[in-house]
């Protein structure tokens, strides 16, 4: 009897621990968007400057999906932000010097970023080499790269094709609802459809198989600030200049593509597995120096795909583009919930964490706080987000 009343008590506190560690960021994603509201007096949520919180942010996105699957795999990359100018000058250089049409660019771009990836994890995993120092010479050593690419100058007048990957948006195909662009609402509505399917399905599953899952109260209020979030993004977007970006569309797709890949196949698993426990993985028949090193090409591939939208959005390449953006997705990710000590994390998490990264940036901006506090401040932000990653576990005896 003993032992029952002790098997609730810990699944109850396990309860608790996914309730505070997946709900809370999202509840202080709202919170810090309500204050950043009042105090702009309703300028951050304009139509046009929600847009322009995507466009501005979607290189923290991608960087943050990668990263915090090195991460979960108890990794870190210091590099990313010098593969981004790397990536870009000469994404840039093959357009402009080259000629070469901008979409054989992206794709020799996404090749470099394989490459470069691929160079890293070879170090991480089969030599054996700590990710913090080979990532530190890889910082290094594309940033020096793309300085010597460019040769000191500016790479401008890309094509506009190009330009529109990070700075155009969807043509109003099917015309307005009243000022609302109908593409828009079609986009947003299958969001929701499918953001809450999703949900709910991965919870039937979850329940069937015993698995310990939040409060039903709390999965349903997740449900509706999924549908009001997703509505009211949708709305002010539809009423933007522009409509949908184009880069809000591809970092859905990577959304979904991740989430798969981490949730549903062997890989994922074994991500989770070898960061959570890396003997017993070795033990369990994983080949743990394979994950570790497409963990690492994965992110070459993210990180260069921010070089693109980079790139793209400035509409010029320079030897300083992604300078700290490291920085952006290391915070973003355990701002998301991705455990310091690796083998916790999700994608969704990422997102929302990239997203608190990004109202900072920009309602801070528009407060025109000096960009030092600015700084000051997300360091604040992102010690009380670990601290708090950290009190969850313990709850549970994750962590000592």
């Amino acid at each position: 009897m003993s032992s029952e009343i002790s098997a609730r008590a810990e699944r109850a506190a396990q309860r608790k621990s996914i309730n505070l560690r997946d709900y809370g960021i999202l509840a202080a994603l709202v919170l810090i968007i309500v204050a950043f509201s009042i105090m702009t007096k309703g300028t951050l949520l304009d139509p046009n400057n929600v847009a322009a919180l995507i466009k501005q942010n979607a290189y923290v996105m991608v960087l943050t999906i990668g990263m915090t699957m090195v991460i979960i795999a108890r990794h870190i990359d210091l590099s990313v932000g010098s593969v981004v100018a790397f990536v870009g000058a000469v994404v840039a250089l093959c357009m402009k010097d080259f000629g070469i049409n901008w979409f054989l660019a992206v794709l020799i771009g996404l090749f470099i970023g394989l490459l470069i990836g691929a160079w890293q994890g070879f170090w991480v995993a089969y030599v054996g080499v700590p990710a913090f120092i080979v990532t530190l010479g890889g910082m290094l050593l594309f940033r020096g790269l793309a300085i010597i690419v460019l040769g000191g100058k500016t790479i401008a007048g890309l094509p506009s094709q190009f330009n529109d990957i990070a700075g155009g948006s969807f043509p109003p195909f099917f015309g307005y609802l009243g000022q609302l662009d109908v593409v828009t609402l079609v986009i947003g509505i299958v969001a929701i459809v499918a953001a809450v399917y999703s949900q709910v399905n991965a919870r039937i599953k979850a329940v069937k198989t015993g698995a310990v899952v939040s409060g039903t109260t709390a999965f349903v209020i997740q449900q509706l600030a999924i549908i009001l979030g997703v509505g009211f993004v949708t709305w002010r977007l539809a009423l933007s200049a522009g409509g949908t970006p184009i880069v809000l569309v591809i970092i859905g797709i990577l959304v979904i593509v991740y989430s798969f890949i981490m949730n549903r196949t062997p890989f994922g698993r074994h991500i989770y597995a070898v960061g959570g426990n890396l003997k017993a993985a070795r033990l369990s028949g994983i080949n743990t120096k394979r994950v570790d090193f497409m963990v690492f090409v994965n992110m070459g591939l993210l990180a260069a795909l921010a070089g693109i939208i980079t790139t793209s959005r400035a509409g010029s390449a320079v030897a300083t583009a992604g300078n700290a953006y490291e920085l952006d997705a290391i915070a973003a990710a355990f701002i998301g919930g991705t455990a310091v000590s690796g083998g916790v994390g999700k994608i969704s998490g990422a997102i929302l964490g990239a997203l608190v990264m990004g109202v900072l940036n920009m309602g801070l901006s528009i407060l025109n706080v000096d960009p030092s506090w600015q700084m000051a401040i997300k360091g604040i932000v992102v010690i009380l987000a670990v601290a708090v990653d950290l009190a969850s576990r313990r709850r549970t005896g994750a962590v000592s």
